[in-house]
Formats: C-alpha cells, sequence, structure tokens
C-alpha cells in the first residue's frame, strides 16, 4: 500500500502573486509536500509570494518545516531578477527559522543570490535523504542548468526544478549551465527512473502541468538523444 502524501502544486500567477505580472510570465510552479499523519509540510522553491505559500499551508492544517531549493535562479529562490526584486527564502526565514536544503554544489550560489547565511543551510549530497514526518524525500543531483541543480522524489513523485520539463528540459547557456552534464543528468539518471514516475516541473512551459517519465520518453526530444555527439550538435556545439 503506497504511503499517503500531502502533495500541492501551485503556480506562481494563477493560485499565488496573482497581481505579479513577471510572475503570471514566468509560470513557476512551487510544491508543499508533507506528512498528513503529523500535519508537518516543506515548501518546494519558495518565492514569489511566500506569505500566501505559508497560508495555504497552514489552511490546510499543516505546519511548515523546512524548505528544498532546487537551483539558485532567483525565480525559485528570490533575489534580483531582470532588475526586480522577487521574494524568497530570505523572507521566509523573517517570519519562520527553518533549514533550507539545497545541494552542496549550490549553496555558494543561493548565498549569492539571496544573501542567507550558511547556517542557514543544510548541504545535501546525491542520494541523500530527509524526512518530513515520516514522508521521505531523496535527493538526485543532476547539474547542467546549474552546477547543483536537484531533483526531489517522493514516493513516485519527481519533482524536478528546471532540469526536466514536460516535453522540455532546462536552458544550458546561462552561467553555470553545462550542456554536457545536463545531457548525463537527463539520459543517465532521470530517463532511468520507473516509467509510471510522475514528473513535476519547475515551469508550466509544456501542455499540461504534470507528466510521466513513460511519456516523456515517447514525446519529449530531449530524453531521446541517442548519444553526447547528437547531444552536443543539437545544443549549437558541433
Amino acid at each position: 500500500m503506497q504511503q499517503e502524501i500531502y502533495f500541492r502544486q501551485l503556480l506562481a500567477g494563477r493560485e499565488l502573486a496573482q497581481a505579479n505580472p513577471a510572475a503570471g510570465q514566468m509560470r513557476n510552479f512551487m510544491y508543499l509536500i508533507g506528512d498528513p499523519a503529523k500535519r508537518e509540510a516543506v515548501i518546494v522553491d519558495p518565492a514569489w509570494d511566500v506569505m500566501s505559500l505559508l497560508k495555504v499551508a497552514q489552511e490546510d492544517g499543516y505546519n511548515v518545516v523546512g524548505a528544498l531549493v532546487t537551483h539558485y535562479h532567483p525565480d525559485h529562490c528570490g533575489g534580483s531578477l531582470f532588475g526586480f526584486k522577487v521574494e524568497g527564502i530570505a523572507r521566509l526565514l523573517e517570519e519562520q527559522g527553518m533549514p533550507i536544503f539545497v545541494n552542496k554544489h549550490e549553496a555558494d550560489g543561493l548565498k549569492k543570490v539571496t544573501g542567507v547565511s550558511d547556517t542557514d543551510l543544510h548541504k545535501v549530497d546525491d542520494g541523500d535523504t530527509t524526512r518530513v514526518g515520516d514522508v521521505e524525500v531523496r535527493f538526485l543531483h543532476t547539474p547542467g542548468h546549474t552546477p547543483g541543480s536537484q531533483c526531489f522524489m517522493i514516493g513516485n513523485r519527481l519533482v524536478a526544478g528546471d532540469t526536466l520539463f514536460v516535453q522540455g528540459c532546462g536552458r544550458v547557456d546561462l552561467p553555470g549551465g553545462d550542456p554536457e552534464a545536463m545531457y548525463y543528468s537527463l539520459t543517465g539518471k532521470l530517463a532511468k527512473l520507473p516509467p509510471d514516475t510522475i514528473l513535476y516541473p519547475g515551469h508550466d512551459y509544456g501542455g499540461s502541468p504534470t507528466s510521466t517519465i513513460a511519456d516523456e520518453l515517447r514525446q519529449n526530444y530531449y530524453l531521446k538523444v541517442h548519444s553526447l555527439e547528437d547531444w552536443r550538435r543539437l545544443m549549437g556545439l558541433a
């Protein structure tokens, strides 16, 4: 019998931050994940409208005990974006102290972008786990979009940040991007997850808000590249 999990997918510009035109354009997904028995939850990529995220959790009867960050770009964690300020984990910590889980390769970038301190961060590595109540979260290091990009496995759910989208993948031409690392993250790690794994991306860029690994293997061109040489050609590097 599969463990019951509290799981909410929230879209910036729709469920949250409705008055912020930039949030509507960026179409970030944020997530609440928790244990229904112990009523504890974490926020994935708290940005844009932190108080509303906390309010949703509170109205659902959950105490937020931590945050998981997929990567250090401001639309996912707060900071300066295109000349304007995005609230994020710094605002969250002002409201409520809690551990911020970040990949160890992303910690310095996260501190620089958000201004949080080293003591606020819980640095994790590929394969590490944490628990929200009795719900296990497994961390997958998936570099490519940024050096410390990570995904989260919760049961058969994959929260993929900007590594894998529905019928797409994250950019590799931004500072810290690595096309070769992205190739191996996609084809060597995520494509090998069980086919019934449910994909929850970091942005609403596809035809639907979720997918499965099986469907992405059939429809997502970026998971169907057969060699690094072909990938480099696709990225305009060959």
